[in-house]
Formats: structure tokens, sequence, C-alpha cells
């Protein structure tokens, strides 16, 4: 417990309280201005919106991906489960470079894409993309481990009781699956929120158009402007606190309803 503490004192609370003190340092209508210009809103929607979107691609695929790893037996699938943990292990930098070159124009991607109007790179799609990308294995690491624990027995006990498959989901596992799912669903969006090395390269980076709110802090922080980056900051930890505080009151929710 002393370490425990130790640790997450150091890492989480201390960087929290400072941000906290420097932001206490403003006045509300200084810090109204930093945090609402039209840049910063422009930088929000984008964020929050495309971490949105990648999100919920990533519980849905990601959730179909988990059940084939988990009730399939293929071959390469050792593979394809490794390759889950891809984006772990890459570099974020590593993968917009590759995920821009791609989706750009004469990219191996983008040269099919591109003709049929669908722009992949410096246009908010291909933010969508990276933030995808980057997302994939909190849904599927998540899922997992709860899949394997379900006993195939259950399922065949509901089809002997003439239950069809589409009701054998919703009665009984669809309510078991639903809070790893919200939980990964979660973490792939925070992941999101604060994503900037994937984003960078792919996004363009053009103000109004196509800036994520990291870059735009890292901007302040090149131009000296502290308090426009602590701002900043502070309003996307302050969301993420929220989102992230919502959901687990909807997995309490779901955890007593199940019961």
């Amino acid at each position: 417990m002393g370490f425990t503490l130790f640790y997450l004192t150091a890492l989480v609370l201390i960087p929290f309280a400072a941000l906290i003190i420097r932001t206490l340092g403003m006045s509300w209508a200084d810090f109204w201005h930093l945090a609402t210009t039209d840049r910063a809103l422009a930088a929000y929607r984008l964020t929050f919106g495309a971490s949105l979107m990648a999100a919920t691609a990533n519980a849905v695929f990601g959730s179909l991906l988990a059940w084939v790893l988990v009730r399939y037996e293929f071959p390469g699938r050792r593979l394809v489960d490794a390759m889950v943990d891809f984006p772990f292990a890459l570099p974020t930098a590593v993968a917009g470079l590759t995920l821009a070159n791609l989706f750009a124009p004469n990219g191996w991607f983008g040269s099919f894409l591109v003709p049929l109007g669908i722009r992949g790179a410096f246009t908010p799609l291909g933010v969508v993309i990276a933030l995808t990308f980057v997302g994939l294995p909190f849904v599927v690491r998540t899922l997992q481990p709860v899949l394997e624990n379900l006993e195939p027995e259950i399922e065949e006990a509901a089809a002997t009781l003439g239950s069809s498959r589409l009701r054998t989901f919703l009665t009984i596992l669809a309510p078991t699956l639903f809070p790893p799912v919200l939980t990964g669903f979660a973490l792939a969006f925070a992941r999101a929120v604060g994503e900037f090395g994937s984003v960078v390269f792919i996004s363009g980076n053009l103000p109004y158009k196509t800036e994520i709110a990291p870059y735009l802090i890292i901007m302040r922080l090149e131009e000296y402007d502290y308090t426009g980056a602590i701002a900043l900051a502070v309003v996307l930890l302050s969301f993420s606190f929220v989102f992230l505080g919502a959901i687990n009151v909807l997995e309490q929710w779901s955890g007593r309803y199940q019961k």
C-alpha cells in the first residue's frame, strides 16, 4: 500500500495538483477567455468528435474481433492476436507517419480512395483513422478475458430450451458483455482525447480545420503562453474526469441490473 500510494502521488496527484494550483492563479474571466477562443473551440470540436467516433468504431469492431479471436480457430489466429497489441508497441510518431503515407493521395490506400472522393490524410477523417488505430487494443483486451470465462454450456442450454440465437445474445450474452465493452469504449475515448503523436502527422494541423486540442497546447507552450496551455489542459482534464465518472456510474448500474 505504501509503494502504491507513493507512485500514485508522484505520478498522478502531484502533477494534477500543480496544474490546479496554476489554474487557481488565474481569474475566472481570464480562464474563460483563454479556454473559449474560436481556435480552441474548433480544436475541442474536432478532438471530442473524432475521439467519440473512433471509440464507437472500436467498440463495435473491437468487440467483433475479440469474439472471433476467442470463439473461432483459424490459421494465423495467434498472429492476429499478437497484432492487436501492435499500437501499444509502435511509437505513436511512427504510426502517424505510416498512416499519413498510406492515406496520402499517392499512398497505397490513398491512390484508390482519393479518386472516390475519400481523403484520409490531412482531413478530419485522418484524425479519426489515427485515433481508431491507437484505441483498438483497449476494447479487445478488455473484452477478451470476459469472453474466455463465458461457459458455452449456458448458450447450449438456452438453445436446447428453444431459445433463438438472437434471444440468447440479447438475454444472456449482451448483459454480461455490456460492462466490459463500455469500459473499453471509455478507455479508448480517454486515450484518443489525449493522443498527439499519431495524429500530428496525418491531420495536417490546420487551425480551425484539422487542429486537435493537444497540438494547440503544444503550440501555446512553444509561444511561451503557459497560462493558455494550462487553460486548455484543464478543460481536457475536466471533461475526461466527467466522462470517466459517468462511465463508472453506468457500469455500477449495469452490475446491479445483472444481479
